[in-house]
């Protein structure tokens, strides 16, 4: 069997949709599974969802993530309906809480209590997809008149996958959600933690195996300057997400012994971002993601599929669409 292998656009930069709308097509032609469009501070996650509903046939196409508190639990019901309709069911919807920094001081909303309003949002976006009134008590959101979507969904569920970090929140993970997006978590580690999260499903009487987990690693295939730019990128993601994501990710880090790294690299902070990217190191990164080769980023990926991971990260860096295509088909034997 095929891996299942997911692509992402990148939210920030420069953006040329007709030419993201041409990759994603040929990723769709050549049997990648999903792809993710995320969405912090730059540009919007559906209106290109919705160019790509419009130009692929097969491929999924997700959130990775949307946060809960910029809109309502009815109107991500409603863009979820919506785009399931145009995309003949293929959306996923991958929400998070994302964190203070974003939630209060972008969107100008209170952050706290992330994890009941995450919950809750997925019980009121389920009762919308299943198209019953929406009558609904809970801490934060009262909801009376028993209002239905007015069109019927393709889906009675959409499968709902989460980034979700702290054990209270893979808990909700597990109860109720159909993935799992974790992040941060090195590769000799994640086998531990796939079992962990599968347990609690377990423990919920749930099927383990029904919820869908997101290698956090990440393989991209690059080579000569390429490869040392994407290096640098990967070096420089790790450290914005310890410096300038709030605790939650250092915290996570600090918990797979990564201690003096995170520590070095919030120092250098001091001196800018090219700073603290640098003061990644190496062994951290490659713990935590592959640049390399087609050969060396399949025995990545085997290794992420050993530890229980479903659906793979993988990015190819090359403007050459037949190139991009092949290196995906290699990717997925």
């Amino acid at each position: 069997m095929a891996r299942k292998l997911a692509i992402s656009v990148d939210w920030q930069g420069k953006f040329d949709h007709k030419k993201i709308i041409e990759r994603v097509k040929v990723a769709d032609e050549s049997g990648v599974d999903s792809v993710w469009i995320a969405e912090a501070w730059g540009r919007d996650c559906f209106t290109l969802l919705t160019l790509l509903a419009a130009a692929t046939k097969r491929i999924r196409l997700a959130t990775g993530i949307v946060n809960v508190f910029s809109r309502t639990p009815a109107a991500l019901a409603q863009h979820f309906a919506t785009l399931d309709e145009l995309s003949e069911g293929r959306m996923i919807a991958g929400f998070g809480t994302s964190g203070a920094n974003v939630i209060e001081h972008f969107h100008g909303v209170k952050f706290e209590p992330a994890l009941t309003r995450l919950r809750e949002t997925i019980e009121i976006f389920n009762t919308l997809l299943r198209q019953e009134p929406l009558k609904y008590r809970g801490k934060l959101f009262t909801l009376e008149r028993g209002f239905t979507l007015r069109f019927q969904p393709v889906r009675p569920h959409i499968p709902i996958h989460l980034a979700t970090l702290n054990p209270k929140a893979l808990l909700l993970t597990a109860t109720h959600a159909d993935g799992w997006l974790p992040v941060m978590i090195p590769i000799d580690k994640l086998a531990k933690e796939i079992g962990g999260l599968r347990n609690l499903a377990v423990q919920a009487g749930r099927d383990p195996s029904a919820i869908e987990v997101t290698a956090p690693t990440g393989v991209t295939v690059a080579a000569g300057e390429a490869a040392a730019r994407a290096e640098m990128a990967h070096a420089g993601t790790v450290a914005f997400y310890i410096g300038r994501m709030g605790v939650y990710y250092a915290r996570q880090l600090e918990r797979f012994g990564f201690v003096d790294e995170v520590a070095k690299v919030k120092e250098a902070w001091a001196q800018g971002s090219a700073a603290a990217a640098a003061a990644v190191p190496q062994a951290m990164r490659e713990r935590l993601g592959t640049v390399g080769d087609v050969e060396a980023c399949r025995e990545r990926l085997a290794q992420e599929a050993d530890a229980g991971a479903d659906i793979h990260r993988v990015n190819v860096v090359t403007d050459d669409l037949k190139e991009y295509g092949k290196t995906l088909e290699r990717l997925l034997a």
